[in-house]
């Protein structure tokens, strides 16, 4: 299934999605890399089997076998990091202690993963808007303005996020509910 079959099989309610889809997996000024490695990192994220195995797919056009690898490292690091910090942003009025403490997670694959630096990083940050770990958003995002990109590229990433998880939802909800084209 290509992108253009993927936005065939959403329903008709999920019009914007389909126009959504299209738009953001073509944004100008951002390049192959960064826009599929977030596509996938992403679409890891979303937990739907579909929508994963149609943009790894299309991944593997555009990324080489290190940046396939490093966006799913970053989804992998991002599913347990979320958890970890989100809890600590979410409990820290009540019991500050836990932002000082160590982590004691291993995290290696943050330095180690062989793609651009920069690339990596806006992965880590969409991964983290899918999963709503404020304390992860602001991390990346201090370090990617620091490396030098422009606001409107982390708006850029965060836009691929929310469309890729949406449509992630939407087809495993009209898989569920019978709204499937066709």
């Amino acid at each position: 299934m290509s992108i253009d079959r993927l936005k065939d099989a959403l329903p008709d309610y999920a019009k914007d999605l389909k126009l959504n889809l299209g738009t953001v997996l073509t944004t100008p000024g951002m390049t192959p890399a960064q826009i599929w490695g977030t596509a996938l990192s992403c679409a890891i994220a979303s937990r739907s089997a579909v929508l994963l195995r149609e943009i790894a797919a299309e991944a593997a056009l555009h990324l080489d076998a290190a940046g396939l690898s490093a966006a799913k490292t970053a989804a992998a690091l991002m599913a347990m990091n979320n958890v970890y910090y989100r809890f600590t942003h979410l409990i820290e009025h009540q019991s500050p202690d836990y932002k000082t403490m160590p982590a004691r997670l291993r995290m290696n694959g943050l330095a180690q993963h062989g793609a651009d630096p920069v690339d990596f990083e806006l992965w880590c940050l969409a991964v983290s808007a899918v999963n709503a770990c404020g304390r992860c958003l602001e991390a990346h995002e201090a370090v990617l303005l620091k490396k030098g990109a422009s606001k409107e590229l982390v708006q850029n990433v965060v836009r691929i996020g929310a469309v890729i998880q949406a449509v992630g939802v939407t087809l495993d909800a009209a898989a569920v509910l019978g709204d499937l084209p066709g």
